[in-house]
Parts: C-alpha cells; sequence; structure tokens
C-alpha cells in the first residue's frame, strides 16, 4: 500500500521520534492510553460511553429546538493539537442535529482576496444568524500557533492579532453571540499514533496533510506558541476550555457537557447532562500537552 507523503509519519517514527515516545507506542496495550500523565490508565468502555452519549445528544436536539425558537446564536470553536479529535467531536454534536441550522466552519488557504483582507474578515461571514448553532473547525486562531510555527505571519502581524482578538471576542459576546472556545490537546505518543494509523488506513489518509508531517519536527515550538495564546486571550468575556482528549471517548462527551452546562433551554435535564470530569477539563493551566 502506498503511504501518504513518501512515509514521512513512519520514516519521523522511525528515524527521529524521541525514545521515550517510540517506545510508549510499542509497548502500548490496545484500550491503553499512551500519554503517562493522561489521568486515567485506559480508554473509557465503550458500553457507559454511548449510553452518556446518547442522552447528551437528546440534551443537545432540546437545545437546537430552543435556539430555533429564542433565536439563540452560538459559535463553538474547536482547536487544538494536530489529531487531537476536533473533527470526532464535532462529528458527535452534530450527529442528531439539523445540519441546515447546526453547520461546520472549516476554512481552507486564504484566497488571493481573502489574504488581503482585515484579518478576521472571512470568519465574521461564517458567524451565525439567529436560531444557528456554528462549530467551527480551527479558527481565528491559527494566526496564534499554526500560522506562527511555520512562518506563515510576521511577528508583527502576530502582535497585532493578539493586540486585537480579545476585542473582536468582546465585540462578539457583546452582542449576544454564545461563544464557546475549547481547546483539545493530546500527549506526543498519542498524536504520533493517531498519525500512523491514519496513514495505513486508506479512509483516513486523506485527512493528512504536508503541515502534519512537518509538524512533527515542531512540537516543542507548538508547545511555546500554544502556552503563550492560550496564555494571552484567555479573558473573562471568552475564556478557554481545556479538554485533555487522549481518550476520544472522555473528550467528546466532557466537550458536549461544557458547552450544555452553562446554557439554558426548555426541558434541560441536568441528570443525562451529567458532570465534566475536573480531571480532563479546565482552564489553561490544565497541563495540555
Amino acid at each position: 500500500m502506498t503511504k501518504p507523503f513518501d512515509g514521512g509519519i513512519s520514516r519521523f517514527f522511525e528515524d527521529d521520534a524521541p525514545d521515550a515516545v517510540r517506545d510508549l507506542i510499542r509497548n502500548a496495550d490496545k484500550d491503553h492510553i499512551s500519554n503517562p500523565d493522561f489521568p486515567y490508565p485506559d480508554e473509557w468502555s465503550k458500553t457507559p460511553y454511548e449510553a452518556a452519549l446518547a442522552d447528551l445528544q437528546i440534551e443537545l436536539a432540546k437545545l437546537q429546538a430552543a435556539t430555533q425558537s429564542d433565536g439563540q446564536r452560538i459559535v463553538v470553536l474547536f482547536e487544538g493539537r494536530d489529531a487531537a479529535g476536533k473533527g470526532g467531536t464535532i462529528a458527535r454534536f452534530r450527529e442528531n442535529m439539523n445540519p441546515r441550522h447546526a453547520r461546520v466552519v472549516a476554512l481552507s488557504k486564504p484566497t488571493h482576496t481573502e489574504a488581503t483582507e482585515w484579518y478576521f474578515q472571512r470568519y465574521i461571514r461564517q458567524l451565525p444568524a439567529a436560531g444557528e448553532i456554528v462549530f467551527f473547525d480551527r479558527s481565528w486562531y491559527n494566526r496564534g500557533v499554526v500560522e506562527h510555527v511555520f512562518g506563515f505571519c510576521t511577528p508583527a502581524q502576530r502582535e497585532a492579532w493578539f493586540r486585537q482578538v480579545t476585542a473582536f471576542e468582546k465585540l462578539l459576546v457583546d452582542d449576544g453571540i454564545r461563544l464557546f472556545k475549547l481547546w483539545l490537546t493530546v500527549g506526543r505518543a498519542t498524536q504520533l499514533q493517531r498519525f500512523l494509523d491514519r496513514e495505513n488506513d486508506p479512509l483516513k489518509q486523506w485527512k493528512l496533510s504536508q503541515i502534519d508531517v512537518d509538524g512533527l519536527h515542531k512540537w516543542d515550538d507548538y508547545t511555546t506558541a500554544i502556552d503563550e495564546t492560550l496564555t494571552r486571550t484567555h479573558t473573562a468575556d471568552a475564556p478557554w476550555t481545556v479538554i485533555l482528549a487522549d481518550d476520544k471517548r472522555r473528550a467528546r462527551v466532557n466537550a458536549i457537557r461544557a458547552v450544555l452546562t452553562p446554557l439554558e433551554y426548555a426541558g434541560k435535564s441536568a441528570k443525562a447532562i451529567g458532570d465534566v470530569d475536573p480531571l480532563i477539563v479546565g482552564a489553561p493551566d490544565l497541563r495540555h500537552g
């Protein structure tokens, strides 16, 4: 089988991955979490996960009905480490929602015209109207991390972005938009294992990009950029919720809980929602890989 990018993921694993990371992957048992800092040693069992998810998806359906009735505007922004499970978590949010009113925004590289616009302009065009829930699969935070790490923006451009982003988000919140910022993160061994799985699965190879391959060599650069970005953009108006996502099942359930818990809507069941797990969900000072 032909591997994408000339087998760049496998080559990094064999030649360049830190010995400790390589050992964690080689010695991992089925269902065992490869990140020794994750608070649970094993993946959550399928039966309780599916039961919790089913209850939460009913609550999401209630939320959507209420949102369409009262005209709320909700934005759920997903950011995080590559392969942290953003897309899969969004899919569980939307699985039983009306896609006409719960849409995903996953913007590609800016066009020539968009590159000449105000940085936030193309994101503004995607904000929700009354009754809509919008899920951003990556967002205006590209500038804080990915663009910076790969030199796609200048330090001056990034600093200007830092000066504007918190004011921009305050304007959204002041205008009535409910803004949730979720940062999903995984340990280095977990990320590499997921990349290896994608590289070897013809149905998932499309998820890989050259940025993913090149980014494997930039773990520390990413960490520094992430630390600064989360610290400087965590505000009272638009706080970050960090989710340790080495276990996809726990991450998905707790991401939904983190969004549903502070919202009010008809028929809300606190029992069905359950409690957010404080061991894997918290503010930016929670360990994030």
